[in-house]
């Protein structure tokens, strides 16, 4: 889901292929080895001395770790540098990890797949860099669009990522919580499917497809429902969150991505808000309203499973609780009310909205430093060229491509002014 999944779903960009891939593959290395050693100051302390293990979890962990900065990588996508993505992904995991120990260990909020913490969180971020670095260059450009390979590329990465999200959602349960993050992950991602096909063409003037929607709002059932992956949701649960995901979705990237460009200056290029910000957010409401309604008559003993703080304190706990339930851990019950629980989750949302445009905004101004390469022009944006040494037969191509961008744009025939009036293609 890392290396193919995210990576070759920001291959959509005609001239950017090269750097959507292989960055999302050098970005993620040094996310995986930063977050062990970020996560084992925060969480085990080794400037005290004390050493952490690297084991199974921790890999998975760091995968998920990279997952937020790439989600934010997508927002941001042909319009920063190599290194401004190298220092973003630093300040990043830094402040990801700490919404994380704060919102899991602090707040004991809930949330197996993440949703919250990977998605919100990274979709948020990318988006307050994103608002910094807004760019009017980078409006419309023609370089921004995809092509018919390109968008094919791309989905390679969604057919990638759609077949694997179950695994995402559940691989961190055992038992009978990983049996049902597995089924409601996978009935949200089909009724998302479904639903986005649907909506696509229905708002669509000549009611065809669009490439974008099926590639990217496909996917947010699987974000919407992981939460509550877990939980006693019901097929017919799921099936509504992933309705509704792929709803919202689609209207995202038909108008408000629009509205976010035009009218906030928020540059979105990938679309993250649609298919990682509103269904992650989604996701947290749905897992406050569950754990409010949670009750023991109809959860049995997986609702202290989930929830182990509302298990009754120890010195409430009556024998007949113990013979009912005999696999809990008593000690760590701390008698929270259903509403308590919900509470906090719902205050973990915000907790995590907060820390997430907060230290994106401060990471935004940091990459704003004129020591780490800062993509500006017209002509370096969204392309490969800026970076990468291409085949000789693309730099032709680029070169043409610029020419007509400025015939078309200014009426004349820009041939004879090559290296003055026309872009200025680093070749």
């Amino acid at each position: 889901m890392i290396f193919v999944g995210f990576g070759f779903l920001m291959t959509f960009l005609r001239r950017y292929g090269f750097s959507a891939v292989s960055l999302n593959m050098l970005i993620s290395a040094l996310v995986i080895q930063w977050a062990m050693l970020v996560r084992g100051c925060i969480y085990e302390g080794i400037f005290k001395g004390n050493k952490f293990q690297v084991r199974i979890e921790e890999m998975v962990t760091a995968d998920f770790a990279s997952a937020t900065v790439l989600i934010s990588f997508g927002a941001v996508l042909g319009r920063t540098s190599p290194l401004q993505l190298l220092i973003m992904a630093l300040i990043e995991v830094i402040a990801a990890q700490v919404n994380g120990w704060v919102c899991h260990d602090k707040l004991h909020a809930v949330d197996v797949g993440e949703s919250m913490y990977i998605h919100a969180f990274g979709a948020y971020f990318g988006l307050a860099v994103s608002r910094v670095h807004y760019n009017k260059n980078a409006q419309n450009h023609h370089k921004g669009e995809s092509c018919y390979h390109s968008d094919l590329f791309s989905m390679i990465g969604t057919i990638f990522l759609w077949m694997y999200w179950p695994s995402f959602n559940g691989g961190g349960s055992e038992g009978d919580e990983q049996h049902r993050a597995y089924i409601n992950t996978y009935l949200s991602l089909c009724a998302c499917t479904v639903v986005t096909f649907a909506v696509t063409a229905i708002t669509d003037k000549k009611g065809k497809f669009t490439m974008e929607f099926i590639q990217n709002a496909t996917l947010a059932g699987g974000v919407a429902v992981g939460t509550t992956a877990n939980m006693p949701l019901q097929p017919w649960g799921a099936i509504v969150m992933g309705s509704v995901a792929g709803l919202i979705s689609c209207i995202g990237y038909r108008y408000i991505s629009e509205f976010f460009s035009e009218k906030l200056k928020i540059q979105d290029t990938c679309g993250v808000h649609n298919l990682h910000g509103m269904p992650g957010v989604l996701a947290a409401i749905a897992g406050a309203i569950m754990a409010a309604m949670a009750t023991q008559e109809d959860w049995g003993v997986s609702l202290y499973e989930i929830f182990p703080y509302r298990i009754p304190e120890p010195d409430n706990v009556t024998d007949a609780f113990k013979v009912q339930f005999p696999s809990l851990d008593f000690d760590s019950g701390k008698g929270w009310s259903a509403g308590k629980q919900g509470g906090y989750q719902a205050i973990a949302l915000a907790v995590t909205l907060g820390i997430a445009i907060a230290s994106g905004l401060i990471a935004g101004f940091i990459l704003k430093i004129p020591i780490f390469d800062q993509v500006c022009e017209e002509e370096e944006l969204f392309e490969d060229l800026m970076f990468w040494n291409v085949p000789e037969e693309e730099e032709h191509e680029a070169e043409g491509v610029a020419r007509k961008y400025l015939h078309d744009r200014n009426g004349t025939d820009m041939t004879e002014n090559k290296g003055t009036n026309m872009v200025n293609i680093k070749l």
